[in-house]
């Protein structure tokens, strides 16, 4: 037994040497070491059938080779893990005498959720909800419920994108169906503003895209008039243009609402002295208001004989035009990385 033992010993020590990772030490290890099989193993089980004197000395001698095979393999384990840190560090090496990393690529909003942004805080601290509503919108929100009526002339205006077999369902033409959406909600009093994406059908130019953004705005409550739709539209104007900015309303046919005004800022650029972006003017268009006819009131739920309103709606697209003096709409739905970088 002991020239088994000298040869198994030879052998064990010369496969430790030759293992190239941790893998091919495993196996040598389970190979000598295993429970059920391994070789050792199976000659220390074999000790039972031996005379106590062959028992003892074998027995000595198979400790001493468990010993040595067990310093072995842990020696060359600490070799190869040691060789596969060494290969780690230095392929993720950090140069800590660089004096900066490479600064990424960081993204940022679009010039028109910033403006969006900036006008919601605005409605905010004054007390308005800012609510969200369906792009897919019904035709019956989209205009029946806002006094606009099948084969009503004021549908031309705003020739729109139906779904294909689904004629009462339309890419919302405006934010205002949120109105009467609201009204059925939350019942009066009622201040809030719905800013969002709309689609027209617009033969398209540098001032006219088929894909814009609007806010829409409302108040229901008791004794309303027109002195306090034209309070806000002018701390709406005066927070975007600044204090000195006068507005001017003069009357205009909206069918949702009776009267109708339509909403001019003096510019900013000329102060109202008149250059080529109001149009010599002095005046600016921004807005479209007035207050809510009794229909859509009804169609509210609400009572007009009890509660009044006013609604306005602001062309966010048109404000970020004028905020950062872009001069082509198409620009802002284009996806062109080097113009919206500007911002």
């Amino acid at each position: 037994m002991d020239k088994d033992l000298e040869n198994l010993k030879k052998q064990a020590l010369s496969a430790v040497q030759a293992a190239r990772s941790v893998a091919q030490l495993d196996e040598l290890e389970n190979k000598w070491f295993g429970r059920a099989h391994g070789e050792l193993t199976q000659l220390m089980k074999g000790l039972k059938d031996l005379s106590p004197e062959e028992r003892k000395t074998a027995g000595e001698e198979l400790n001493h080779l468990k010993v040595a095979l067990s310093e072995a393999v842990a020696e060359k384990r600490g070799v190869l893990e040691g060789s596969a840190w060494a290969v780690a560090a230095e392929t993720e090496r950090v140069d800590i005498t660089q004096p900066a990393l490479p600064k990424k690529s960081v993204g940022h909003l679009h010039p028109n959720t910033l403006v969006q942004r900036d006008l919601e805080d605005l409605f905010t601290s004054m007390g308005f909800m800012v609510l969200d509503g369906p792009e897919l919108e019904s035709d019956y929100y989209n205009f029946t419920a806002l006094n606009i009526p099948e084969n009503h002339p004021a549908r031309d205006m705003q020739d729109t994108f139906y779904v294909k077999g689904h004629k009462n369902w339309v890419m919302r033409t405006h934010t205002s169906p949120m109105q009467v959406r609201a009204m059925q909600k939350f019942g009066a009093p009622l201040r809030l503003v719905v800013p969002g994406k709309c689609f027209r059908n617009e033969a398209t130019d540098v001032r006219h895209e088929h894909t814009f953004y609007q806010l829409e705005g409302l108040v229901v409550d008791t004794h309303i008039t027109l002195s306090h739709l034209k309070g806000v539209l002018e701390a709406v104007a005066r927070h975007l243009y600044g204090p000195a900015t006068k507005v001017r309303v003069r009357p205009k046919f909206y069918p949702f609402v009776e009267p109708g005004i339509n909403g001019e800022v003096t510019c900013f650029l000329c102060s109202g002295k008149g250059c080529r972006v109001c149009k010599c003017s002095g005046w600016l268009e921004i807005f479209g208001a007035g207050l809510v006819h009794p229909h859509v009131l009804k169609e509210g739920g609400i009572d007009p004989a009890q509660y009044q309103g006013f609604a306005f709606g602001l062309g966010v697209t048109r404000l970020v035009m004028l905020k950062y003096g872009i001069d082509d709409i198409r620009l802002l739905e284009s996806g062109d990385m080097s113009f919206l970088e500007q911002f």
